[in-house]
């Protein structure tokens, strides 16, 4: 089932949408456990680590979904540079999304501290050894790699407003349908 041309299909813009929404929520979930102390501080990291694991199987739905309802090509007049950049983007999110998440696991692992996903029963850990010490350098590049995936939501944000107010085209109504496309 071919994505329609003009914009794409429910199943994408679902899973576009909703990973957008948790990458968000973990931002916020991790600020407000810096932000506070004792048990709702664990509360707080222990929801970080559930919505880290649905948006690593989600990511991996996507990017299946993506294989069969290949991405709608660039307008034609888009320059090559242009679209070498977004194909880019788009493939480190991917990168970002599935590492971010397995480093995140694998730091619990090697720490030995469970994964109780949302409540409702305890994730598997890693055979990941090394304690304290490796769960540190994980949890460092961890936080180094959430750098990155800022800097790739800036560029793709900036690159939607720069098709929507700019080249004044339709990429952007192909991921919002509430944007009126343009003839």
């Amino acid at each position: 089932m071919a994505e329609p041309r003009n914009r794409y299909s429910t199943v994408s813009l679902i899973l576009h949408w909703l990973i957008a929404a948790m990458v968000v929520t973990q931002v916020l979930l991790i600020s407000a456990h810096e932000a506070t102390d004792g048990p709702i501080s664990r509360e707080f990291v222990n929801m970080h680590k559930s919505v880290g694991l649905s948006i690593l199987v989600l990511t991996l739905i996507r990017i299946v979904w993506r294989v069969a309802n290949p991405a709608i090509p660039l307008p034609t007049e888009t320059p090559a540079w242009q679209k070498l950049m977004a194909r880019a983007t788009h493939v480190l999110f991917y990168v970002f999304l599935i590492a971010m998440p397995l480093v995140g696991w694998a730091a619990s692992s090697a720490a030995g501290r469970e994964i109780l996903w949302f409540g409702l029963f305890e994730w598997p850990l890693l055979p990941v050894g090394g304690g304290r010490d490796t769960a540190r350098d994980l949890m460092d590049l961890h936080q180094t790699a959430a750098k990155g995936l800022y800097v790739l939501i800036f560029l793709h944000v900036m690159g939607a407003l720069k098709h929507h107010f700019i080249d004044r085209d339709n990429v952007l109504h192909r991921m919002i349908p509430l944007i009126p496309r343009r003839p």
